[in-house]
């Protein structure tokens, strides 16, 4: 099933159809009082979105959508892009976070920005824009003003490199040596890369002799180009450069043809001003001694904005209008809260069902989709209902079309997650942009080479031509310089906290031997490690149960969506605990990535199987956080959750380990006392450890692995944080490791998952 039916059914709906029809006629006149000449009611959720998506591709006009904020916008963004595309969606933000403080420009809203201004102004094919208040507060350069402004180059012009550079430094573009950002150049050679603002990625002009031979974009990373184009525009930042030029209303700019929607105007205009009134206050505070732009001449007011609105045609889509000439009645209503019941979702089905209504629940992905159908199977009740894959913003109830369209992260109060077009900030892990950031006097490390100083960047003769290379500084004044096509065996040095490495001159034996040493100590894990794989590969153990419905609420009810690393760390967890074979996996990632929760779901699926679960964990603060946070998301399950820390009485903790002795803990959580001789437990079943290099979790593991018949030691080269899940009984293996591309070295943090049978955890 997929989202096409419901837009064929709000396309065939006569409310739809009175709408198209409404736009197509010509644009009737605007009240004195400043009416909307149209006004749509009872539109509801993501029902708006299905209905402007058909619309925009019945109407050969632009329309502009102003919602009510940022995140509002950029959800609806998100709907429209799926539903219409991409390519003719558009979203229009603000540029900088006050007035008059040009300095906290967001570069990649800047570039939004002038997308959407280059788009209007290249007269392609209508597009629609997404907008808020915020952004159509700041008024923009003319057209005229950015024809001028903009540099056109097409294969085969003839263009002076002199006369480029020239004009970049008058765009105020900063030349680097490598681009990394928007509003920067280089120039090596007959080759000229440029981070236009105009596009998401830089462009690599090559020159042979005057002539332009070549234009591509390439990736910042990589520095590899990404497609061949025939023509490029080089916009400088729009909301810095003219401040002394005149400017203009975005509406202004805008055609005339096109259809402006409105949420709510009178929030609209009320922003406006509120926003001109501190920039009017602003104003008053800036220094007389630099001639400054006044507010009206870079702001707009909700007056002048009014006025503009006349020569369009508006629709205002709120639920209150002001009486308008022509109103359009829908019939939809919002989604329902369900609070996680599923007994409420169930029943709340069925009745619409029986009304003679279709049942949707849009998913985000098809693992929450099969969710849906395990739980449903799980409880034995009758459902009637259709899942469609489509990340929808929200669930709606349309009484005309008799549908219910319910969202999965609405039902399960998930954090549904927006996604704005960003794309050269979301390369974080940049090797030239971290190249650029290092230091004179910094220490590197050299795969080949060993430990030495950056010495910066310099411009070499490499067989009669000028090359960039990077400068290495090693013992007794020896200097390495390295190609930047080298980057890859060149990585910042990280060692102990204050501690100075040795640096060694080039060519001797010390980098050699370290490494040889190196290799021969890994071995030698190695060859413990696979000793120890051996034997717990003939030892057999506790063998879970599969999933229950139980399980599947757990984890649909996370409120944000499984990165693709978490659900295979969880699919392998859990894959491994339904094994009759020893689990030994460790999961590593960085702070905040999801591993917590991870071991939550295995933690659950080993207390719904009637086995005991120990956290344990290296300090008092994190047993309490870890405690709260297993609370808060077992809350709606039936298992104990307790913790034992040095912060407990001594009343309390005798109760504890009374109930875990007994078994009415289900999982408890502790720092290294839980290791200790005289706790006992009456089934225990998976020892989950959050490691760190303290010397108490080190002390503990070491009486786990030195126990009787003890789990096997699994966290040799865990030199940082992690947690480990641990079952000797047969859970299988967890030794999967996720990361993220944008993770931070160093918090790099883990888990690893241990899972123990009645014979040979007992004694923990």
């Amino acid at each position: 099933m997929t989202q096409s039916s419901i837009q064929q059914l709000f396309s065939r709906s006569p409310q739809t159809r009175k709408l198209r029809d409404a736009i197509a006629l010509p644009r009737p006149k605007v009240g004195a009082k400043g009416i909307p000449a149209l006004g749509v009611r009872g539109l509801t959720g993501s029902a708006l979105s299905f209905v402007l998506s058909d619309i925009f591709k019945n109407s050969d006009k632009p329309f502009l959508l102003i919602f009510d904020d940022k995140e509002e916008a950029a959800y609806y963004l998100n709907d429209l892009e799926q539903l219409i595309g991409g390519k003719d969606v558009l979203f229009y933000p603000g540029s900088y976070r006050r007035p008059y403080q040009i300095e906290e420009t967001d570069n990649a809203n800047v570039l939004l920005r002038v997308e959407v201004l280059n788009r209007i102004n290249s007269r392609k094919r209508p597009a629609v824009i997404v907008t808020y208040p915020d952004a159509l507060f700041e008024k923009v350069v003319t057209r005229r003003e950015l024809d001028r402004n903009t540099l056109k180059i097409k294969l085969d012009d003839s263009l002076s490199l002199d006369f480029l550079n020239e004009v970049l430094f008058e765009y105020q573009f900063k030349r680097v040596d490598f681009v990394t950002e928007p509003g920067e150049f280089s120039v090596r050679g007959g080759i000229v890369d440029v981070f236009s603002f105009s596009h998401d990625e830089p462009y690599r002009i090559e020159f042979f002799g005057d002539e332009v031979e070549s234009i591509r974009t390439f990736d910042v990373e990589t520095q590899l180009s990404t497609e061949k184009v025939k023509k490029t525009s080089i916009i400088p930042n729009v909301a810095n450069k003219f401040l002394e030029e005149k400017r203009e209303s975005f509406l202004k700019y805008i055609s005339h043809e096109t259809i402006v929607f409105a949420k709510n105007t009178d929030l609209l205009f009320a922003r406006l001003d509120d926003f001109f009134g501190k920039a009017e206050e602003a104003f008053t505070k800036l220094s007389e001694d630099i001639e400054h732009a006044r507010p009206e001449e870079l702001f707009l007011n909700s007056k002048s904005f009014k006025e503009q609105l006349e020569d369009f045609l508006l629709v205002e889509t709120g639920l209150r209008q002001a009486r308008p000439d022509s109103m359009i009645e829908f019939n939809t209503k919002p989604q329902p809260s369900f609070n996680k019941k599923f007994d409420l979702l169930i029943e709340d089905l069925n009745r619409y069902k029986d009304k003679g209504y279709t049942n949707y629940i849009f998913c985000a992905s098809e693992q929450q989709a099969k969710r849906f159908h395990d739980i449903f199977e799980e409880v034995d009740q009758q459902v009637q209902y259709r899942t469609v894959v489509f990340p929808l913003y929200k669930g709606f109830i349309d009484d005309d079309q008799k549908i219910v369209c319910y969202t999965d992260h609405q039902i399960f109060e998930r954090y549904h997650k927006f996604h704005l077009k960003n794309g050269y900030a979301k390369k974080q892990a940049i090797t030239l942009k971290e190249l650029n950031k290092l230091e004179v006097g910094d220490y590197v490390t050299h795969i080949d080479h060993g430990i030495g100083k950056f010495g910066g960047l310099q411009k070499i003769d490499v067989e009669g031509k000028k090359q960039e290379a990077i400068k290495l500084m090693y013992g007794e004044r020896d200097i390495l310089y390295v190609s930047i096509h080298s980057l890859h065996k060149i990585s910042k040095f990280n060692g102990k906290d204050g501690a100075v490495p040795k640096i060694y001159k080039l060519g001797s034996a010390a980098w050699k031997k370290l490494k040889q040493k190196t290799k021969s100590r890994v071995k030698k894990i190695a060859f413990d490690l696979i000793k120890v794989y051996a034997k717990r590969r003939l030892e057999k153990g506790f063998q879970y149960a599969p999933d229950s419905y139980l399980q599947n609420e757990l984890e649909a009810s996370f409120i944000y969506e499984d990165t693709p690393d978490q659900s295979k760390s969880t699919e392998d967890v859990k894959r491994d605990m339904e094994s009759e074979r020893p689990m030994d996996r460790l999961i590593c990632g960085d702070v905040g990535f999801g591993k917590t929760e991870v071991a939550i779901r295995a933690a659950f699926k080993a207390a719904e199987n009637g086995k005991q679960v120990a956290v344990l964990v290296p300090t008092t603060i994190l047993a309490f956080q870890h405690h709260r946070t297993f609370t808060e998301r077992l809350k709606e399950m039936p298992v104990k959750v307790d913790y034992l820390n040095r912060f407990r009485t001594t009343k309390e903790r005798r109760e504890t380990l009374e109930n875990l002795a007994s078994g009415k803990v289900d999982i408890i959580i502790g720092t290294h006392q839980l290791v200790n001789k005289n706790i006992k437990f009456k089934d225990l079943g998976l020892l989950i450890v959050d490691e760190e290099e303290i010397r108490g979790i080190r002390q503990g593991q070491t009486q786990i692995h030195q126990g009787k018949r003890r789990c096997s030691y699994l966290d040799r080269h865990s030199h940082s944080k992690n947690l480990a899940v641990q079952s000797d009984g047969g859970a299988g293996s967890i030794h999967h490791q996720y990361t993220s591309a944008q993770s931070l070295p160093y918090r790099k943090s883990g888990y690893s998952i241990y899972r123990g049978n009645d014979s040979r955890c007992h004694q923990l």
